[in-house]
């Protein structure tokens, strides 16, 4: 979901951008919220602090405040580099301190035109919208295999762990809702992606799905309740996976 970040320091105006975002949000059944609506630039940050976000920020330049618009700009790359970031003000002359502080800004709402407002805040929702979701497509990776006369694509996500089958030179891939036998080595799958984990001679485990290393009985309990394996060989590189 795209979250929308409001930091406008005028009751007045801050409440009439509320009204075009959640407005345009509704009629258009968006996978999008208003998550903070704010005069305060420390209530974004703080936000952004405790919670991996990829938002649409429209940001006064001339907050009431220390920190101007354009540095709190700044200040959310830090958190969300692929964040829209649109800046809303009466001082068009002061956008060329964007490139100052190299924030990226997707676009510019000038406040001395009221009637055209409504509209650049729908362009600039439906265009940040659209990146998310090819950002979004492009990001999802798919494990893609040969199991008989059928072609496998499972989304990386989805995997929980490989080990070797009792039949010579197969792999038996475990993901949350299904299981696949195919023809494949355990050191190839290791070098596909950094989430596979060697835990054991048998096993590759993706450390994304791990819910519990039980050190003692050498198990591994991933989040659909299934159980892999480690040796004590491969054993200390998981001890750092769940958060103590």
């Amino acid at each position: 979901m795209l979250e929308i970040f409001v930091c406008e320091d005028d009751p007045e105006q801050r409440k009439r951008l509320n009204t075009y975002i959640e407005n345009y949000i509704m009629m258009e059944n968006l996978d999008m919220k208003l998550v903070i609506s704010t005069g305060r630039s420390q209530d974004v940050l703080d936000y952004l602090q405790n919670n991996r976000v990829t938002g649409l920020y429209f940001l006064d330049v001339d907050l009431q405040e220390e920190k101007s618009g354009i540095a709190l700009g700044a200040e959310i790359r830090q958190y969300d580099s692929l964040g829209a970031i649109v800046f809303v003000t009466t001082h068009s002359e002061l956008t060329y301190l964007t490139f100052t502080y190299k924030v990226e800004a997707m676009d510019y709402i000038t406040k001395d035109k009221f009637t055209d407002i409504r509209q650049r805040v729908i362009e600039c929702i439906d265009t940040a919208n659209t990146r998310y979701l090819q950002n979004k497509y492009n990001n999802i990776k798919k494990f893609q295999t040969k199991s008989g006369d059928k072609l496998i694509s499972i989304d990386y996500n989805d995997i929980l762990f490989f080990e070797t089958s009792p039949q010579l030179h197969k792999i038996i891939l475990h993901a949350k809702n299904r299981q696949v036998e195919f023809y494949g080595k355990l050191k190839d799958i290791l070098e596909m992606d950094s989430r596979f984990y060697r835990c054991h001679n048998s096993f590759v485990v993706n450390k994304d799905n791990i819910t519990e290393v039980d050190t003692k009985n050498r198990e591994i309990r991933m989040i659909n309740g299934e159980i892999c394996y480690a040796s004590s060989r491969f054993l200390g590189g998981l001890k750092d996976i769940i958060p103590h």
